[in-house]
């Protein structure tokens, strides 16, 4: 719990009223009661203010918070970031327990900094490292000769594959899986798809062949605070290691390549998936389930709708969107002119009849 008056402290907010009101948890407007911080940021809150029983509200710049009947109020110039400053302090974690698991599994040659927690059927294989603070979640796998940062949080069934070298502050939803072998595979003739690639579209004579296995001899390797959502996949690199730079978010189910090098505080939404040797540049941003070709690269400070395929360069600071991915401006009216399509098509079918006529 916490008073009004800590809560602003900690957030770097301005509050009014009675700042030693104890809160006890966030809550939206209508469903506050009166021990809960109802999340009021924008004038559209105001109803749900008054359904609720709410004492104190996080409220918009300007809010005339007596008028609302509160008995204090915050005030966030910036409503999402004050979000996430109380989320940091009501969040009450996932309950693991601290000290190491009697059932977990490490080996002796593995080191843990100070006060590590490992969960209940967690393995820590050969030369492991793990940073100090770092909690291992139940059912978590580490591989041989893993380095993982300080103060890392690992949920539940996170598996780290060998040699991954992993920066501080590491964070990983359950399901997350790192290092596991790229998808590479070669034909002992040139294949259907070699040709495909060089003719953009015949596959010439290509015989029927079985692929063989390219074996990854590269691992992965991943800046400071970096996050990695549910059911995440990152492959290792076939020769050089598949990187992922510091502050970069990966969100659920994205899958990157082997190879692949993605830069610092990029912003990857899920489902998307990166091919092999994809260059990513800085402070990227790609919406839900887009999609990269292998062999390319997207420069700094590239924004990409959702559902965006980009298959060729994409140049820095360009909005994209569509398949192919073109400027955001040039898919907008593309789609227009395509809904406009059954209309047209009328009126030439009218312009042809009366040609005819």
């Amino acid at each position: 719990m916490y008073t009004v008056r800590e809560i602003a402290e900690a957030i770097g907010v301005e509050a009014q009223g009675d700042l030693d009101l104890v809160i006890a948890r966030a809550a939206e407007p209508q469903d506050a009661g009166p021990q809960d911080l109802a999340m009021a940021t924008s004038a559209k809150y105001a109803e749900g203010l008054a359904r609720g029983a709410a004492q104190v509200a996080l409220l918009w710049d300007g809010a005339d918070w007596q008028a609302l009947g509160l008995k204090a109020a915050l005030f966030a110039t910036r409503p999402r970031m004050a979000l996430g400053g109380v989320s940091v302090l009501m969040d009450k974690g996932q309950g693991f327990a601290p000290g190491i698991h009697p059932t977990a599994v490490i080996d002796p040659s593995a080191t843990l900094g100070a006060d590590v927690s490992v969960g209940p059927l967690s393995i820590i294989a050969a030369g492991a490292k793990i940073g100090a603070g770092s909690i291992i979640g139940p059912h978590c796998y580490i591989g041989a000769e893993v380095e993982i940062g300080a103060q890392a949080q690992l949920r539940e069934m996170v598996s780290i594959g060998a040699r991954a070298r992993i920066g501080e502050r590491f964070r990983a939803q359950p399901g997350a899986r790192i290092g596991s072998d790229g998808f590479s595979y070669v034909t002992p003739e040139v294949s259907g798809v070699e040709n495909v690639r060089k003719t953009v579209g015949d596959q010439g004579g290509a015989q029927s062949q079985s692929w063989l296995r390219i074996h990854s001899l590269g691992a992965v390797t991943i800046g400071d605070d970096v996050e990695l959502g549910a059911n995440c996949t990152i492959d290792n690199g076939t020769i050089r290691d598949t990187q992922i730079g510091s502050g970069s978010k990966l969100d659920n189910q994205v899958h990157v390549g082997h190879n692949t090098r993605i830069g610092r505080d990029c912003l990857i939404c899920g489902q998307c998936g990166l091919s092999g040797s994809v260059e990513v540049g800085n402070n990227v941003v790609m919406g839900g389930q887009c999609g990269a070709a292998d062999n390319i690269f997207i420069g700094d400070g590239v924004i990409a709708g959702g559902a965006t395929k980009i298959i060729s360069n994409v140049p820095a600071g360009r909005v994209v969107m569509g398949y192919p991915a073109v400027k955001m401006e040039t898919h907008t009216e593309i789609y227009k002119a395509q809904r406009r399509l059954p209309r047209l098509m009328r009126d030439i079918e009218n312009l042809k009849k009366a040609v005819f006529k």
